[in-house]
């Protein structure tokens, strides 16, 4: 892994002053990748990005809240995104939101006692109502668990939100995710990067959305 990522680690390297400048100039071009990625990938969704922060903001005016779920890192950004919506800094609105990962005796006994499979849908199917929201991330948007918690989600009438890397995997083929994203990369690192601002930018949309109705409203 260390030397896909840094291939000028060569053993042997003597020279600290060229390693040095060689982390230098890797990590500026990694930084300018992701920085360009952000930038097409949002030009690209722009609209798409706002119509589902508009249904969102529906359903949480509706009294709804969002489920979030992932594996692995995805699994850190399924927290991270319930956190941004139910705990957001700088005094924002906060919304219900939690996330699918965080409760370890639910996930290792569905795990055990029926397959990994469903230890999202399971989740959804106890948690979840018409008025909810489901967002699910991926890189490689191939996670059998997510399929079937999507599948899940739409049965029930939630909104269901999806990121997904690379080409968009199987959840590029479901009927069941509303508003996908996909992130056309093949770095799960940049992958997971620029879902971090997609979901960072609905959040945004999504209060923003519900301050100008309520506005609207009052007016």
């Amino acid at each position: 892994m260390t030397e896909t990522l840094y291939p000028f680690l060569r053993e042997g390297e003597t020279d600290t002053e060229s390693l040095i400048e060689q982390v230098r100039r890797s990590t500026a071009a990694k930084a300018m990748e992701v920085v360009e990625l952000r930038a097409r990938v949002v030009a690209a969704e722009e609209e798409r990005l706002r119509a589902c922060a508009a249904a969102m903001a529906d359903r949480f005016a509706r009294g709804g809240r969002l489920l979030a779920f992932g594996n692995g890192g995805s699994a850190t950004d399924a927290q991270a995104v319930a956190g941004a919506f139910c705990a957001p800094a700088g005094g924002a609105r906060p919304l219900p939101a939690l996330s699918l990962t965080g409760d370890i005796a639910v996930i290792t006994a569905l795990s055990n006692d029926v397959g990994p499979d469903v230890v999202f849908s399971r989740q959804v199917a106890a948690f979840g109502r018409p008025c909810d929201i489901a967002v699910g991330l991926s890189t490689s948007g191939n996670s059998a668990n997510l399929l079937r918690a999507f599948d899940t989600a739409a049965a029930r009438g939630l909104l269901t939100v999806g990121l997904a890397g690379y080409d968009g995997g199987r959840m590029a083929e479901l009927d069941s995710i509303e508003h996908l994203f996909v992130v056309p990369s093949p770095s799960v690192h940049r992958v997971q990067e620029v879902q971090t601002t997609l979901c960072h930018l609905l959040w945004e949309l999504t209060v923003e959305t519900l301050g100008r109705d309520m506005r609207e409203e009052s007016d």
